[in-house]
């Protein structure tokens, strides 16, 4: 199969490049898809900026996510068939039009879902839900702070914890983004600025803190930190603060919220009475086992669709990258190869 795919060498947004490739058969329990949608996700930006622990030094392909047609699969697949539209997850690679994947890392389209939907559906919706349960004990009824919260692992999140009945402050970078959280059902939104505190505190009127979903760092996390009620729980899934517009990534931007960043004495904990967890769903890859029950605890929920903001096409990812690091973004940004799905 002829295929095109876009590698970089990390360090600079410039080295990505697009380039034509040959997608061998796939083997064994493989399934080989033509890529129609392929989602962005920050850890995206950093590895190719080369600043993401998890990815290759060397040359690579980037991408987390993508949905699209199986076109043939290998003779150990037996649960997806060829013309079976799927959304699926990889440990980098999805940058492109076609690849091959053991059909474990793929799950069938919801029928009255584009690719554009399911490709934003995955690593954000995981993403919110392992950080909610799994680190964060979730639990009916109570009260949450979720940053980014017009974002896309921020609009899932809240999808979620509406679900769960749970009173939801949510926070956004503009005022351009309150409506949308609003009409998500987020009971109280806050525009991030000088007088977050104050507002933080306004917002909860009097009501516990149970958990903070964290995915921006320094005083955004250390206010609401120290908010916490006893056994309350921050769970860190990024630090948005430090993405930058441009080709590379600002290094004396980086290095001003690196030494600022916060500072939490672990000793302290058991006096303090709350938690600090902090995870990167890439190191969930090879517990795939993992997902079915997910999946389909997410789909009891019966949340809407993700909401795709931004859709680009494949030609154009380079810009698509740029205005997702500008932080002007709302909901998830998409990108599309030439055919429809």
């Amino acid at each position: 199969m002829e295929i095109q795919r876009y590698t970089v060498r990390p360090g600079s947004l410039k080295h990505l490049q697009l380039q034509d490739d040959t997608l061998p058969p796939p083997q064994h329990d493989e399934v080989q898809i033509a890529v129609r949608a392929i989602g962005l996700n920050f850890a995206d930006i950093f590895s190719i900026w080369g600043l993401y622990k998890a990815a290759p030094k060397e040359p690579f392909t980037p991408g987390l996510e993508y949905a699209g047609v199986v076109l043939a699969v290998g003779p150990e697949a037996t649960r997806i068939r060829p013309g079976d539209r799927v959304m699926g997850i990889t440990r980098f690679g999805a940058f492109a039009t076609g690849l091959n994947i053991p059909e474990r890392y793929v799950v069938p389209i919801p029928n009255d879902w584009t690719c554009s939907i399911a490709a934003a559906y995955l690593v954000q919706t995981i993403t919110a839900y392992y950080g909610l349960f799994n680190l964060g004990a979730l639990q009916p009824g109570q009260n949450i702070l979720l940053h980014s919260v017009a974002g896309g692992v921020g609009l899932q999140a809240l999808k979620i914890a509406k679900a769960q009945n749970c009173f939801v402050v949510g926070t956004v970078g503009n005022a351009s983004k309150v409506d949308i959280a609003r009409a998500n059902g987020c009971d109280r939104v806050l525009v991030r600025g000088p007088k977050f505190e104050q507002e933080l505190r306004e917002a909860l009127d009097g009501r516990p803190l149970n958990l903070v979903f964290d995915t921006i760092g320094g005083r955004y996390f250390t206010i609401p930190w120290n908010m916490l009620a006893p056994m309350g729980r921050m769970i860190v899934a990024g630090s948005s603060r430090y993405a930058s517009v441009g080709d590379r990534p600002n290094i004396f931007r980086l290095l001003w919220h690196y030494l600022t960043r916060p500072k939490i004495d672990p000793q302290a904990l058991p006096e303090q009475n709350r938690g600090l967890l902090g995870f990167n769903l890439i190191y969930l890859y090879e517990r795939i086992e993992m997902l079915p029950p997910i999946l389909n605890h997410l789909e009891q929920m019966h949340l809407t669709p993700p909401h795709v903001g931004h859709t680009f096409p494949f030609e154009q990812m380079r810009e698509a990258i740029l205005l997702f690091q500008s932080g002007k973004t709302v909901g998830k940004v998409v990108v599309q190869t030439a055919a429809p799905c």
